[in-house]
C-alpha cells in the first residue's frame, strides 16, 4: 500500500496509532442526485485509523493493530455495503461509511480497560476522494 499523509487531529494524549488497511466492497446510491452511483458499482476502499490514548494494555498497546483490521475487513470485506443492517435506513454513502466505522471501533475500544479513543477515521474511495470523520466532542 503506497503510504498517505493525512491530516492530523490534535490532541493531548500521550500515544497515537495509525492504521492504514483497505478492503473491497459494492455499493448503490439510490438518489436521483447520485448520477451514475445510483448503480451498483465497486471501490477498493482505502482507510486510516487514528486512536490515542494515555494508557496501554498489559501487553504494551494501545490496541493490536490485528483487531482494528479483523473487527472492519471480516465486516465489509466482498460485500454489498447496501445489504448491512446499518444501512437499512439509509445510503452507504463513503461519509456514512466513515462514521459507522468509527463507531464499530469506538465499541470496540470501550470494552478495553485502557480506555483509548478513535480520533478520525479517513475513507478513502478514490485516489482522488475522501472523506474524514471526526466525532464532536460532548461538553463535560
Amino acid at each position: 500500500m503506497m503510504q498517505q499523509f493525512y491530516p492530523t487531529v490534535s490532541h493531548s494524549y500521550c500515544f497515537e496509532l495509525n492504521k492504514d488497511m483497505h478492503f473491497s466492497a459494492a455499493h448503490y446510491i439510490p438518489a436521483d442526485e447520485a448520477g451514475k452511483c445510483a448503480k451498483m458499482h465497486g471501490h477498493t476502499y482505502h482507510l486510516n485509523l487514528t486512536i490515542a490514548g494515555d494508557q496501554l494494555n498489559d501487553t504494551g498497546f494501545l490496541i493490536d493493530f490485528k483487531h482494528l483490521k479483523d473487527l472492519v475487513h471480516k465486516r465489509y470485506d466482498h460485500s454489498v455495503l447496501n445489504d448491512h443492517p446499518e444501512f437499512s435506513d439509509t445510503f452507504p454513502t463513503t461519509e456514512l461509511l466513515a462514521r459507522q466505522i468509527h463507531t464499530l471501533i469506538q465499541e470496540m475500544l470501550d470494552q478495553t480497560d485502557n480506555q483509548p479513543e478513535c480520533l478520525q477515521v479517513i475513507v478513502r474511495e478514490t485516489p482522488t476522494s475522501y472523506v474524514i470523520y471526526r466525532p464532536k466532542k460532548v461538553p463535560s
